[in-house]
């Protein structure tokens, strides 16, 4: 019997410094769908905006537009639905750059970059994250730039904005904060009943 294998990526978050990132390892047969869910939980988000990858196919010289298509509008060019095509179709050592982007309002933009393929350990449950820094922004934050305010203002008791924006996150936001164990990963399926297979 062939051994399963895994894929290793790493995500960073674009547009913020110091960076934002994550190296997580999924399984080789995973969907673009099973990737989105596997990078919010890796990240943190909240799964609660569309979300678009962005991909090179070629085969036909062309770049894809994978997520969720509109069901309302036939024949929709702009997305590929995720949970129809494999990453192990398109990502390659020669094709190993994919962007993600998450939240159309906010547009948080993340690379994904394939690193290596393996041989999956049979002691370990896939996926896992295995590495990462740097707490992963609040969800409609405003993009890197709101971010990047929020972060100045939650650090400093004396900002204008301090007291505003400590209200709206609920309490203290330390941006450092990231423990790879501690990242817990949904099962694709579930999350996808809940989201699309009702609709």
């Amino acid at each position: 019997m062939k051994q399963a294998q895994v894929f290793q990526f790493k995500i960073v978050l674009n547009q913020i410094s110091p960076t934002i990132w994550r190296r997580i390892i999924v399984p080789s047969d995973y969907t673009f769908w099973d990737l989105h869910v596997a990078i919010q939980d890796a990240m943190g988000w909240q799964d609660c905006h569309l979300h678009e990858f962005r991909i090179a196919d070629p085969r036909i010289d062309s770049q894809l537009s994978i997520g969720i298509p509109d069901k309302d509008i036939v024949d929709d060019p702009q997305f590929l639905a995720s949970w129809e095509i494999a990453i192990a179709e398109l990502i390659s050592p020669a094709n190993s750059e994919v962007i993600y982007i998450y939240d159309f309002g906010d547009w948080w933009e993340h690379t994904i970059t394939f690193e290596k393929l393996s041989n999956s350990e049979p002691s370990i449950a896939y996926p896992v994250c295995v590495a990462g820094e740097r707490a992963c922004p609040p969800e409609n934050s405003g993009g890197p730039l709101g971010y990047q305010l929020f972060v100045e203002a939650m650090g400093d008791p004396n900002h204008e904005s301090h007291e505003q924006y400590r209200e709206w996150f609920f309490g203290e936001f330390d941006a450092e904060k990231f423990d790879p164990a501690e990242v817990e990963f949904d099962d694709p399926l579930a999350r996808w009943d809940l989201a699309i297979g009702g609709q």
